[in-house]
């Protein structure tokens, strides 16, 4: 079972700190009040090929790191990326990854470590239902 992972976009992002319900450095999101730390990364979400090209690398509908699509050589713009010979609308944002305050041991079964994730993982969504 993989790692629970959300995006939000920066709009999102820059009202909860401007409402203070967030805080953000060092690439930790931690939520206010609750306290809660999730490691974050720059990614963008693709909404569609706008060319009418085919979608080569297969982006369309996902989220991925900046990193990554910048590795394939994407040029992003705005709320566009072009690629090769394709351009993509998109969302620039930001992918959120529960952060365990204890750490797990190897010997832990994975349906506690499981648990821990989720746990996490649904505090990050009650979050974002409040404040999205």
């Amino acid at each position: 079972m993989g790692t629970t992972r959300v995006f939000f976009p920066d709009e999102a992002l820059e009202a909860w700190l401007a409402a203070g319900k967030a805080e953000f450095a060092a690439g930790y999101l931690t939520t206010k009040p609750e306290g809660h730390r999730y490691r974050v990364v720059e990614a963008v979400r693709v909404l569609g090929e706008v060319t009418g090209g085919a979608d080569g690398h297969e982006l369309v509908g996902k989220v991925k790191p900046l990193v990554y699509v910048r590795e394939l050589g994407a040029e992003v713009l705005g709320d566009s990326m072009v690629l090769d010979d394709n351009a993509y609308d998109i969302v620039t944002g930001w992918v959120a990854v529960p952060e365990v305050e204890k750490p797990v041991q190897r010997a832990e079964p994975l349906d506690k470590r499981s648990a821990a994730h989720q746990a996490e993982a649904e505090a990050l969504a009650q979050f974002l239902a409040r404040n999205l």
